[in-house]
């Protein structure tokens, strides 16, 4: 297991602090969940819950059969 060293400030800590005690978790635990939470690669499930809950939303090949005029371009 690896250990990794952090520096906070007060207030964060107080944070930490309080998060860690509402949970009944060690320090430790709290943040690597936090950590795991953020550096996951796929979307969390009440993101994944929205797709389609807009019924008359397009759908992503019916845009692509919009030929909209392109915005003009500046030459860098």
């Amino acid at each position: 297991m690896a250990q990794i060293t952090i520096y906070l400030d007060d207030n964060t800590a107080a944070l930490v602090k309080a998060a860690v005690k509402e949970a009944g978790s060690s320090q430790s635990q709290w943040i690597a969940e936090a950590v795991r939470q953020r550096a996951r690669a796929e979307w969390p499930a009440s993101v994944v819950a929205l797709a389609g809950a807009w019924p008359d939303f397009p759908t992503a090949e019916e845009i692509r059969k919009q030929k909209a005029p392109d915005a003009p371009r500046v030459r860098l």
